[in-house]
């Protein structure tokens, strides 16, 4: 993982500043298009057109959203909210989403009017050229947006972008259409509408359940997750990193927790240099916060333990579903032994334990024996 120092500065001062720009740049072209669309549907009596204005006034009432939920979230943590107001983004992208399934649902239902009761269109130059015009506009406004939206990591943006770039597949269905009726007088404004009206309410979907996925909370980015792992195994005392927790409070802000394996020989002292060295590497690396980093020590003062140790993880690792050991001790003086199981989605807890205990129990039984149940939140 390349150095992110600077990044993570210049995303905490710039972010909004690039969010709210490019959402101007987004309602100025979608005004611009919504009205000459309209004007030549109203003119051509064409169903279609007028739907795919209907579409683009959507698009810049999306942008309005991006802006007023950008400026919400940035706003300074208080008492009732101490970690931030980061998530009212994924609140303002869910309302963007049910406006676009709003859209795409009114649309639908004009289209199948039109079907019922159908009007005859007449498409002119002028028709052509709007629509040709609107197909150039919204594919670069569609990449510009998206790549804005993945430099500044904002699914609003990014989602924004990828409905610019299938509206201009959309006008060039549309246009698709008025060329077929002109050449061959067959009218498919109306079916088209139904298309249009379908692919709205479809993008709308996929877009408020990947805000969902996010409001939930979903799995870490695995280049994170492993990247932060690293960088503390750089330690030379620290033996593992597990039970990595990452919680999102809104784009680019994680608070997270960790365990680092580390010897039995060190002191209080050495533990708190340490793990106070691993905290600011973490979070100058990857602008994560690292909230508390726990301990697990392991046994370096007999060779017993590690026969144990070796014994103990071939069991473990006979097991599909159990992922891996790690925070393994044993005090063979007290006959006492403690470790931790990471278990995968295919068996419960419960049963992974017992299982796993069991089979432990049986090779030592003089041993009283802790697991502790994982979770497989980042591997």
């Amino acid at each position: 993982m390349k150095n992110r120092n600077m990044n993570v500065a210049d995303a905490v001062e710039n972010r909004d500043k690039v969010i709210i720009q490019t959402s101007v740049i987004g309602i100025i072209a979608n005004l611009f298009l919504a009205g000459f669309k309209a004007l030549v549907g109203i003119m051509s009596n064409s169903i279609a057109i007028i739907l795919d204005a209907v579409n683009n006034l959507s698009d810049a009432l999306s942008s309005v959203i991006t802006i007023v939920g950008t400026k919400l979230a940035g706003k300074m943590p208080d008492k009732k909210h101490p970690l931030g107001h980061g998530r009212v983004e994924y609140l303002s992208a869910l309302l963007v989403a049910a406006i676009i399934i709003y859209a795409g649902l009114t649309s639908l239902n004009e289209s199948i009017l039109k079907i019922i009761h159908p009007e005859k269109a007449e498409y002119t130059s002028l028709t052509l050229i709007v629509l040709v015009v609107a197909i150039i506009v919204k594919f670069f406004l569609g990449r510009f947006v998206k790549s804005t939206g993945e430099k500044v990591n904002s699914s609003a943006l990014i989602a924004s972008g990828a409905d610019a770039s299938f509206d201009a597949i959309i006008s060039i269905s549309v246009l698709a259409s008025a060329i077929i009726y002109i050449v061959f007088g067959i009218s498919l404004e109306a079916w088209v509408g139904i298309a249009i009206s379908i692919y709205i309410v479809k993008a709308g979907w996929e877009m408020m359940s990947d805000t969902l996925d996010d409001i939930l909370g979903r799995r870490p980015d695995r280049e994170l997750s492993i990247g932060i792992k690293r960088l503390i195994c750089e330690e030379p005392e620290v033996r593992g990193a597990y039970d990595l927790v990452l919680n999102n409070y809104g784009p680019n802000k994680y608070l997270g927790s960790v365990h680092v394996e580390l010897p039995d020989v060190m002191t209080v002292e050495d533990v708190d240099n340490l793990t106070r060295r691993i905290q600011q590497k973490v979070f100058q690396e990857t602008g994560v916060v690292l909230t508390g980093v726990g301990v697990y020590s392991y046994n370096t003062k007999n060779d017993e333990a590690a026969q144990i140790r070796n014994r103990v993880l071939e069991l473990v690792k006979a097991h599909e579903w159990a992922l891996q050991l790690h925070g393994f001790y044993v005090d063979t003086q007290k006959k006492e032994m403690r470790f931790d199981v990471v278990f995968s989605f295919d068996i419960s807890h419960v049963e992974g334990t017992e299982i796993i205990y069991r089979e432990v129990l049986n090779e030592y039984p003089e041993y009283t024996i802790q697991i502790a149940a994982d979770v497989d939140i980042t591997d």
